[in-house]
């Protein structure tokens, strides 16, 4: 019997959370992990194929295979180009 991980998938709008804690077979990897949360029946619109995945923050690929408490993140694209919204920022201050 294979040994089961405990890992959790998060994505988040403006308007929703969504947090699923897991339990999964050890070899299990981001993809699957994500299929097995539900996020993609319950949040319309999600893409695996055009956005980034990662864990804590950092990107990885789909097939990456998890371990024990690791934290999923979907992202969404930039609303904003953070370079040009400091730009932007720096420019309105008073010299």
């Amino acid at each position: 019997m294979a040994e089961l991980i405990k890992v959790q998938v998060c994505y988040a709008t403006a308007l929703r959370e969504f947090f699923c804690d897991l339990t999964v077979a050890q070899g299990t990897t981001i993809e699957q992990a994500i299929a097995q949360s539900g996020v993609l029946q319950d949040i319309p619109g999600i893409d695996l194929a055009t956005q980034a995945v990662g864990l804590y923050g950092k990107k990885r690929p789909l097939e990456t295979v998890l371990r024990e408490r690791d934290r999923i993140e979907i992202y969404r694209p930039l609303v904003a180009d953070p370079k040009d919204s400091r730009r932007r920022r720096v420019g309105n201050k008073p010299a």
